[in-house]
């Protein structure tokens, strides 16, 4: 693997060139992959894994998910199975389902994690907190983790371009002497663009503080409170939503993405330089301790516990999609459904 510096911290990555695809086939050419739950991350990883020629079966209890899988090419008793059946049959189980998923499922998965098997995570969660989730792995399986830095959509479709999404990778357990290169193996199967170095105590430490943060609930906070602030004062709402996350997601994000937000504020006008350059300031100070608080709590393991306790409250389905009704039915986003329609590629 190779030793990059960022920002003064040399970290280990690893690229496609180095661990290649053709390595990561031999790597598992003697493994049965099972992907248990087919929910966000299982399309994508199962469907790159199988394309990529991996031995990759699927395990997802009956129902509208399962019929999914189905409808993505799965045959039921050929590698589409029952979460027991799966887990049985495999050498590396991928264990895909939710956060809250994983702690009703531990008890079946548990009784099939026989010595020498892999445990595979995309997420901290179950063993980080597992004294909240009483997931606690024997001695004897390596326990794993490669988590795609994007949705399981994303990771489907950049896959599908010949690109990738970057992955953080980590070993928790090594009880076979095999778990980096299994964990590699995995990473480059899943369709990694690279993978950087972690734990799984950083790896949630970071993806909850970030999903909470700028990936989604800080953006539409400030998102939102522009869009108000415009309407408040008169500007109509295809205004206020161009001005706020039009530009923003059509022109500046691809530019940034690309080229950096330096490169964003070395080539945009004078005028809108010495605005950013002057706002930047109070708009770090105003929220860098909101950052700090969400840090704390999910260090704390608050934001675990409100996880864990609000997924198994009875009616919590109900009540999320009302939320999220709300959310998709507010002025922003019905603004934004009616923009989108007119943008000249959906003509």
């Amino acid at each position: 693997m190779a030793k990059i510096v960022f920002g003064g911290v040399e970290e280990n990555v690893v690229t496609r060139e180095e661990f290649t695809l053709e390595h990561a086939r031999e790597v598992l050419k003697n493994e049965v992959i099972a992907i248990i739950g087919y929910g966000i991350q299982g399309p994508g990883q199962s469907l790159n894994l199988k394309d990529n020629g991996f031995n990759v079966i699927v395990g997802q209890r009956k129902g509208a998910t399962y019929d999914k899988a189905i409808a993505d090419g799965w045959v039921p008793g050929k590698d589409l199975f029952e979460i027991e059946e799966a887990c049985e049959k495999a050498t590396v189980i991928e264990y895909l389902v939710s956060d809250a998923g994983q702690i009703a499922t531990w008890p079946l998965i548990k009784k099939h994690l026989t010595a020498g098997k892999a445990l595979y995570f995309s997420h901290g969660f179950g063993i980080t907190f597992n004294d909240r989730t009483g997931i606690v792995p024997p001695a004897d399986v390596d326990v794993i983790m490669v988590a795609p830095k994007g949705s399981g959509t994303s990771l489907r479709r950049l896959f599908l371009q010949g690109r990738g999404v970057n992955s953080s990778y980590a070993v928790y357990q090594d009880a076979t002497g095999r778990a980096l290169e299994r964990t590699l193996a995995l990473g480059i199967g899943v369709g990694s663009g690279y993978m950087f170095e972690t734990d799984f105590k950083r790896e949630v430490y970071s993806d909850l503080t970030g999903e909470r943060g700028t990936l989604m609930g800080a953006i539409q906070g400030i998102l939102s409170a522009q869009y108000e602030v415009l309407r408040e004062h008169g500007h109509s709402p295809s205004e206020a939503f161009n001005e706020t996350v039009e530009e923003l997601t059509q022109s500046l994000m691809p530019l940034f993405a690309e080229k950096g937000m330096d490169w964003m504020y070395a080539n945009c006008s004078t005028t809108a330089q010495r605005g950013a350059l002057d706002w930047m300031g109070p708009f770090h100070d105003a929220t860098k301790p909101v950052f700090e608080k969400l840090y704390q709590s999910v260090a704390s393991g608050n934001e675990a516990q409100i996880s864990i306790d609000a997924n198994s409250k009875p009616g919590y389905r109900q009540g999320l999609e009302a939320e999220l009704k709300a959310l998709r039915e507010s002025e922003l986003w019905q603004t934004g459904a009616k923009v989108r329609e007119l943008r000249p590629e959906n003509d």
